[in-house]
C-alpha cells in the first residue's frame, strides 16, 4: 500500500484523500500485484546474462540437449563399448590366429587354406565376443557407479574393474573371482592414472 502511495505521489496525484479514506486495494490484491511484479517466474526472459569466461559459452537447443542426454546415458556407453570391444577383439583374434594357427591334422599334412580360414574365423569371433562382453560390462558398471556417486574420479574405474574382474573370475571359483577382482581393479586404476596424467 505504501509503495502504491509513493507511486501516486511521483505521478503527481494527491494521496492525502486516499490515506484518509479506506485503502484502494485490499491486501490480497496487493499481494497479487507484488507476485506479478517480483515473483512471476513464468515470464519470458528477454535478457539472459552469461558470465564471461575464457571459453565461449554456447547455448544448446532442445534437440542438442536430447542428443547429449542419449550420449551420456549408461546404456549408450555400454553398447558403444561393446562395439569397440568387438572390433578390437576381432583384430587381436585375427592377429593371434594368423601368427599361430591351431589346425592339427593326422599324418602331418599341411592344412588347407579353407581349414586355416575356418580356424581364423573361430578365433576372431571368440576374441571379439569376449572383448565385447568385457567392454560392455565395464562401461555399464562404471557409468552406473558414477551416476550413483555423482562424482568423476579414479574410484569409479577401480570399483568397476573390481566388479567386472570379480564377475568374470567367479566362473572359475571364489578364489579366482577374488584374484580377478583385485587384478582388474589394479589394471583399471593404472590405466585411469595414466590417462589422467
Amino acid at each position: 500500500y505504501h509503495v502504491l502511495l509513493i507511486i501516486l505521489n511521483m505521478a503527481g496525484i494527491n494521496s492525502t484523500n486516499l490515506e484518509a479514506s479506506k485503502p484502494v486495494f485490499t491486501k490480497e490484491e496487493l499481494d497479487l500485484v507484488a507476485m506479478e511484479l517480483v515473483g512471476n517466474f513464468n515470464r519470458p526472459r528477454t535478457n539472459i546474462v552469461l558470465p564471461r569466461t575464457f571459453v565461449p559459452t554456447v547455448l544448446r537447443s532442445d534437440q542438442e540437449k536430447q542428443i547429449m542426454a542419449v550420449w551420456d546415458s549408461c546404456i549408450f556407453k555400454a553398447v558403444l563399448s561393446a562395439g569397440a570391444g568387438f572390433v578390437l577383439g576381432a583384430g587381436l583374434g585375427l592377429f593371434s590366429a594368423s601368427i599361430t594357427p591351431n589346425v592339427t591334422l593326422p599324418n602331418e599334412q599341411p592344412p588347407s587354406a579353407r581349414q586355416v580360414l575356418q580356424e581364423m574365423k573361430v578365433s576372431t569371433l571368440g576374441y571379439a565376443k569376449n572383448f565385447a562382453a568385457i567392454g560392455c560390462m565395464f562401461a555399464g558398471v562404471e557409468c552406473t557407479i558414477e551416476s550413483y556417486r555423482g562424482k568423476t574420479d579414479w574410484k569409479n574405474g577401480t570399483l568397476a574393474g573390481a566388479v567386472t574382474g570379480g564377475a568374470l573370475g567367479l566362473r572359475a571359483g571364489l578364489k579366482a573371482g577374488f584374484v580377478g577382482a583385485m587384478g582388474f581393479a589394479a589394471f583399471s586404476t593404472a590405466i585411469d592414472y595414466y590417462m589422467r596424467h
